[in-house]
C-alpha cells in the first residue's frame, strides 16, 4: 500500500509535540505577516506625512501660522512625526521667549524639546520591529527542535519493528522535517522585512534629525532677534 505523503497528511500523522511546534510556528508566522503589512502601511504614511509637512514648511509660510495649524488639529488626526517635532520645539520656544530668557536658553530648550519628541516618535516608528527580529532568529531553531523531536519519536517507534526499510523510515522523518520547513517559512519573510524596515527607519531618523538641525538654525536667528 502506498502511504499518503502530502503535507496535510504528514502534519496530522506527526506526534503531539511536533504538532504543537508546527501550530506555534504557524501562529507566529501569521502574526508576523500582520505586523509586516501593518508596518508597510505605517511607514508609508510616515514618509508621505513628513514630505507633505516639509514642503509646507519650506514654502515660506510663517512659523506662527504653521504652529497654530498644528495645534488646531484634533488629537485623533494623523499628523506627521516631523510636524509633532516642530510643534514641540515651537511650543517650548514660545514658552521660554514669554519669560524673556536669554536667546541661548530659548534655543537650548527648544532643541531639547525636539530631541525628546524625536525619541518618542522613533520609539513609535520602531514598534514591533523587535518582534520581527525575534521571529527571524528564533523560528528556525524552534522548527529544528520539532524536527529533532520528531526523528527521535520515529526511531523509537522503529526500534520495535523486526525489519526496517526506507518505506518505514521515510514517513517519520518527513513528518519531522515539516517542522523545519514551517520554521523557515516563518523566519525568511521576517528577516527580509526586518532588514527592509530597519533601513527605512534609519532614513526617516536621518530626515528628522536633519530637520531638527535646520529648524534649530531658524530658531537661533529668531531668538537672536528678540
Amino acid at each position: 500500500m502506498t502511504q499518503d505523503m502530502s503535507i496535510f497528511s504528514l502534519v496530522l500523522q506527526a506526534s503531539f509535540v511536533v504538532q504543537l511546534v508546527m501550530a506555534g510556528l504557524m501562529i507566529v508566522s501569521l502574526t508576523s505577516w500582520t505586523v509586516i503589512f501593518g508596518k508597510l502601511i505605517g511607514l508609508k504614511q510616515v514618509r508621505v506625512g513628513n514630505e507633505e509637512f516639509e514642503r509646507e514648511f519650506w514654502a515660506g509660510r510663517h512659523l506662527g501660522e504653521l504652529f497654530q495649524a498644528a495645534n488646531n488639529k484634533p488629537a485623533s488626526s494623523k499628523t506627521a512625526p516631523m510636524e509633532r517635532i516642530f510643534a514641540s520645539g515651537m511650543r517650548e520656544f514660545f514658552k521660554l521667549r514669554e519669560k524673556k530668557l536669554d536667546a541661548a536658553v530659548q534655543l537650548d530648550g527648544a532643541r531639547r524639546a525636539m530631541r525628546a519628541s524625536f525619541q518618542r516618535e522613533l520609539d513609535v516608528i520602531e514598534s514591533h520591529l523587535s518582534f520581527l527580529g525575534s521571529v527571524a532568529s528564533v523560528s528556525p531553531y524552534v522548527g529544528l527542535f520539532g524536527t529533532v523531536w520528531g526523528i527521535m519519536h520515529a526511531f523509537v517507534g522503529l526500534s520495535n519493528m523486526q525489519q526496517v526499510t526506507l518505506a518505514t523510515v521515510a514517513p517519520g522523518i518527513a513528518e519531522a522535517l515539516v517542522a523545519t520547513a514551517i520554521g523557515l517559512f516563518a523566519a525568511i519573510p521576517a528577516v527580509i522585512a526586518y532588514n527592509r524596515f530597519a533601513r527605512d527607519i534609519d532614513r526617516i531618523a536621518i530626515q528628522l534629525e536633519t530637520f531638527i538641525e535646520e529648524f534649530s538654525n531658524i530658531l537661533q536667528r529668531n531668538a537672536g532677534a528678540t
